[in-house]
């Protein structure tokens, strides 16, 4: 018997990165899937999206665990594609336990203007809440809601790194948003016992961080940063002294909230940060 056997979990950013091994992890503990991507770029967003051929290999993947899968494009910050998705999904599949609203972006530049700002909130935040709204009406009394949202939306926000630009305080704003919808919707919930927490992680060894854009956050004092160059910096994120954690490292946490073991687990920001979270937070007073 698997963690989740014979449970049906709606992910958004399903193709690649963190979404993918939330969906194998979920297979591989009986999960069947309702796999959801854009499957195409951003203009404000400084790195390659994920692709057609990416969200088919989640399918494969999943397919290969014996599990089944449905897979389609839609985009999370458009509410009638999200729910004709999520319809079409627990039509076929017969049910929904619940969503892992995973889809996200970072349009970090300095040159990116108040556009990177914009989809930074209406994908990484506007997506969530659409996610939600589309999972809501098919989940039942004690189901399962999980966000992702970042170790960034719980520390205060800088801009004192001019490489990031309107993105990177539109990414923060977002996951800072993202901690306050889980702690509220929890609130809202509870009559019917559907939990809702997020997972905060820290670094994730994704497409996202091996980006261009990303080496120049962390190196912002070079003109064309190498991940090499970049390496040296990213343990600055976290207390444990590693660069990231894999998302794997992620989806376990993912499982664990989504399973029945965390059945009174709701409104928690969880973070898989590495104690970066610990290490960066202001001091407490001492009393």
């Amino acid at each position: 018997m698997g963690r989740v056997d014979n449970k049906v979990v709606f992910i958004t950013g399903a193709a690649r990165g963190q979404g993918r091994a939330h969906a194998l992890r979920l297979a591989s503990e009986g999960a069947d899937i309702i796999a959801v991507d854009l499957c195409e770029d951003i203009a404000s967003n400084g790195y390659p999206l994920a692709t057609p051929d990416d969200l088919d290999e989640t399918v494969r993947q999943v397919e290969k665990l014996g599990r089944r899968v449905m897979a389609r494009r839609a985009d999370v910050r458009d509410r009638a594609a999200l729910k004709a998705a999520v319809d079409e999904g627990v039509a076929e599949l017969g049910r929904l336990d619940a969503v892992v609203a995973q889809a996200g972006i970072a349009p970090l530049g300095p040159d990116r203007g108040p556009q990177a700002f914009l989809d930074a909130v209406t994908v990484d935040f506007h997506g969530v809440v659409h996610a939600v709204e589309a999972a809501l009406p098919h989940l039942p009394d004690g189901a399962s809601i999980v966000a992702t949202g970042s170790i960034a939306g719980l520390i205060p926000a800088t801009t004192d790194n001019p490489a990031n630009g309107p993105g990177g305080l539109g990414y923060s704003f977002a996951k800072r948003q993202v901690a306050s919808f889980v702690h509220d919707l929890a609130t809202v919930l509870t009559a019917r016992r559907i939990r809702v927490n997020a997972v905060h992680p820290t670094n994730v060894n994704t497409d996202m961080l091996n980006s261009e854009i990303m080496y120049q956050s962390f190196r912002p004092d070079l003109e064309n940063p190498t991940r090499e160059d970049a390496l040296a910096s990213f343990p600055a994120t976290t207390g444990f002294g590693i660069p990231y954690v894999e998302p794997e490292d992620v989806a376990e946490t993912v499982l664990f909230l989504v399973s029945d073991a965390s059945q009174y687990v709701t409104g928690v920001q969880m973070r898989v940060d590495a104690g970066g979270y610990v290490k960066r937070r202001p001091q407490l007073p001492a009393f």
